[in-house]
Formats: C-alpha cells, sequence, structure tokens
C-alpha cells in the first residue's frame, strides 16, 4: 500500500443486487491506469492515432474514444481529458504494458512525451458526488483543474480524480469520516449500469469500436479524417459490417464475471456461444451483472448463460439508444 492511504482500508464492500448505492464513495482506482501526453506536437500527434476529435476537446469537456490496431481492433478504450499542461487519458492497467508502446510507436518523429503517469486515481461516486466535488474544489464544468491535478466529470454520479500522492492523500484523509471507501469493484459497477465499455488484456484486440458501442457514446469522430484503424470503422457505419453490440445481461452466478469470460445464448433446446464479457460485478446475494459484446440481431427474450453454468441470464434494458448503428 503506498503512502498516500496509509491506514486507509479500500475494500471490496458488500452489496446485495437489491441495495442502493452509498450515496457518497470514495473510490481506488487501482486496477485503472493514466498516460499523460505533453509537448507542442501532442494535439496532432494522437488526433492521428484515436477515434474521437481530439482538436475539438474543449477544456471543460473529457471522451470516451479507442485506439486501434490496423485492421480496427480496439487496444483500449480510454476516457481522454485535458490534465496538467497537455492530456491525460484513462484505461485499464491490464493494457499498459501492450497498449502503451504502441502509441508511442511514432512519437519519435514528434515534439511529443507519452508516458505512464504516477498520479493517483479515486473516484467520488454517488448521489453526493456532485456536492462534494464542488466543497472539496469548487470550479465550474466537468472537466477541472484542481490543486494536484485534475477532476473530471464522468455522470451524473461520479468524479474521477488523477492526483499527485499528496493531495490523494490529503482528499483521502478529509473523506475518511463522511465516505464509504470501496475498491474499484464499485467503479466497475457503475461502468456496466451505464455500459460504458473498457477493453482489458484478455479483451484486447478482439473488437471494433462499434462492437462496444463507441458511436453510441460520443467516441467516433466520422469526420475527423485519418487515424489508426479508420478504414474499418468506416466501413462498419457505412457498409453496416458490424454485426454485434455490447449489453447489459444478468442473472445468478457462483463467482464474478470476468472479461474475456464466453457467455452462452439459447437456440431453440440448444446452447450455442454467445458473446464474451467485457465487465462483471457479482452481489452478496449470488446474482451478478455483466457487460458483454453479443450480436446485434438476437431475437428478444433470448436466454443466456455463462459457459459451463447452468442458470439462466437475461439481457437488461440499455441506458442510451443504438439506433444509429455507427
Amino acid at each position: 500500500m503506498s503512502n498516500w492511504s496509509k491506514n486507509l482500508n479500500f475494500d471490496r464492500i458488500p452489496l446485495s443486487s437489491g441495495d442502493s448505492l452509498p450515496s457518497l464513495a470514495l473510490i481506488d482506482l487501482s486496477n485503472w491506469a493514466l498516460v499523460t501526453l505533453i509537448g507542442d506536437d501532442k494535439k496532432s500527434y494522437l488526433h492521428g492515432q484515436v477515434t474521437c476529435d481530439v482538436v475539438g476537446l474543449a477544456a471543460d469537456q473529457s471522451t470516451l474514444a479507442g485506439h486501434c490496431d490496423a485492421k480496427g481492433k480496439l487496444r483500449t478504450v480510454f476516457r481522454l481529458f485535458h490534465h496538467n499542461d497537455g492530456y491525460g487519458f484513462l484505461q485499464r492497467r491490464s493494457v499498459m504494458a501492450t497498449q502503451l508502446p504502441e502509441l508511442k510507436k511514432y512519437a519519435i518523429f514528434s515534439k511529443v512525451d507519452i508516458e505512464a503517469s504516477n498520479d493517483v486515481l479515486l473516484g467520488i461516486a454517488g448521489s453526493e458526488a456532485d456536492t462534494q466535488v464542488a466543497q472539496l474544489f469548487g470550479g465550474e464544468g466537468d472537466v477541472r483543474a484542481v490543486n494536484g491535478g485534475t477532476a473530471v466529470k464522468i455522470d451524473s454520479q461520479r468524479w474521477l480524480l488523477s492526483l499527485h500522492a499528496d493531495a490523494a492523500g490529503d482528499i483521502a484523509n478529509q473523506l475518511a469520516t463522511s465516505a464509504v471507501l470501496s475498491d474499484d469493484s464499485l467503479w466497475d459497477l457503475y461502468d456496466i449500469r451505464a455500459a460504458i465499455p473498457r477493453v482489458d488484456a484478455a479483451t484486447e484486440l478482439e473488437f471494433i469500436p462499434q462492437a462496444v458501442n463507441l458511436q453510441a457514446l460520443g467516441g467516433i469522430s466520422f469526420t475527423k479524417g485519418c487515424y489508426t484503424g479508420q478504414e474499418t470503422v468506416a466501413r462498419a457505419k457505412y457498409r453496416g459490417i458490424n454485426k454485434r453490440a455490447m449489453y447489459i445481461v444478468s442473472g445468478p452466478a457462483e463467482h464474478c464475471p470476468q472479461a474475456g469470460d464466453s457467455l452462452e445464448r439459447s437456440v431453440g433446446e440448444n446452447w450455442r456461444k454467445g458473446g464474451t464479457i467485457v465487465a462483471g460485478y457479482q452481489f452478496t446475494d449470488g446474482q451478478a451483472t455483466a457487460l458483454v459484446v453479443l450480436p446485434n440481431d438476437l431475437d428478444e427474450g433470448t436466454a443466456f448463460r455463462l459457459a459451463g453454468a447452468e442458470d439462466v441470464w437475461h439481457q437488461q434494458a440499455l441506458p442510451y439508444s443504438l439506433d444509429d448503428n455507427g
């Protein structure tokens, strides 16, 4: 345990599937990592690498985006925002060893420094999150430069804090008595309910951006020009080649569904491979929920189950529309 959080325990909080989430939680995002880009060419370099419009990203905005290989398969899904003197982007720690060298591959020809950040990553979550961030930092906008780093609004219930260790320690100590302290399994649950995609090592280079709904979340610009993998992403939109989408499913489980796990679907009396788990969460009462990439033309009422399990799972409603198929 690093010094910033000494004497504090960020443990998994016990939640039953019927429980309300804490009104205020401080979450240690230890399974997440931050990449930073600084230098004169940071904007143009990143713009030519990723799916989002970097040039048009306002200082008080963040955006989801993807970084693909030449075939249009995702190396990572990340959240991009202005951070310190450049950009920061949040992604899963498990892809750092493979994704970061690929992002840096052509940087030698540009004035840009791309590095893994030493920032501490914290989440503030719950119905009181907005009020708490206002009390801690003041300011306006969905991305705020704060003492020691940056605060980024994720949704109506969540903020991300990217802070140097001293600032993170100060915040943690301030909130230790008023907030529930949690590991990042609580963040996983929020992401699943909001149907926000991610790429872990187990799912790297498996999906094109539209298969994880990035177009529905504003994570793809179809007007920005060339970037790595752009031809595949454009074909998926204009020729309708994408046959998959990401959905929320839930049901009983003996263990927490993991990224890369298989989900089977019912076909008449039989079961066959249905999709791939992106993220999962298990409640204390044996129920679980997950994000899964599935064929986007399944019949309504299709039943699912975790591979090798007997319990039936069902699809849940997405909190956004997929009508524009991207």
